[in-house]
């Protein structure tokens, strides 16, 4: 299944709750929030009140990603702001499986965030206990970044790899993702698209939605 996860980072902050609510109206699957803590990006964005907000007006799942320092310290306050995914970064973590752990013991999804230049082998001693994985298609910390184009290929590598184990781990592809490299990055293997400014900075974001479900369904079919 390919899902659409438009970014709130991008969106008009004093109408946050109409762009959640634009895009489910228009088939969004889940939502993406960005958390960042001003050292492990440059960077500071919401807290878990806004989180709680923002699920106070969507029934989509809320896809947390924790851009952050110490994230065993974030992972109970954001679950407990309503939370449905959270993913932490490789790079961040010092105690990884018992930050993964933490997630699901709590009852949510666990997922692991690979930077760019991040190798993906990292991830061999930990992979069987994901249920998602998140490649940054930018460097983290900035919205609008131009799409880096040697993750394709990073994409593919790990379809592989999970395939390979007869494991089924989702893909989360974020950074740079527009109408025009979708196809090729489902291609690839992601199945999770993280759509931030093509979306909210597009004088129809309405219509750039639909046409990216239009792809999705398209690459769906059998």
């Amino acid at each position: 299944m390919i899902r659409l996860a438009p970014s709130i980072l991008s969106a008009d902050f004093s109408r946050i709750g109409d762009a959640v609510r634009m895009a489910e109206d228009a088939g969004a699957d889940m939502i993406h929030l960005d958390i960042m803590d001003g050292h492990f990006v440059p960077n500071l964005t919401l807290g878990p009140q806004a989180v709680a907000s923002i699920k106070k007006t969507t029934q989509l799942p809320i896809d947390v990603h924790l851009m952050v320092e110490k994230p065993g310290f974030f992972i109970p306050l954001f679950h407990e702001a309503g939370a449905d995914w959270i993913s932490i970064h490789v790079e961040a973590s010092t105690h990884l499986h018992r930050d993964i752990s933490l997630i699901k013991e709590l009852g949510r999804k666990a997922g692991i965030a690979l930077n760019p230049a991040t190798p993906i082998h990292l991830l061999n001693d930990i992979l069987k206990d994901l249920d998602y994985i998140l490649i940054m298609s930018v460097n983290p910390g900035f919205g609008g970044q131009k799409f880096i184009d040697s993750t394709h290929q990073r994409i593919r590598q790990l379809r592989s790899w999970i395939s390979g184990q007869n494991l089924s781990i989702p893909i989360e592809v974020d950074g740079g993702i527009n109408p025009a490299n979708a196809e090729n990055l489902i291609r690839d293997g992601a199945e999770i698209l993280v759509v931030g400014a093509s979306i909210f900075a597009a004088e129809d974001p309405v219509r750039v939605i639909s046409r990216l479900k239009e792809i999705m369904a398209k690459e769906n079919r059998p």
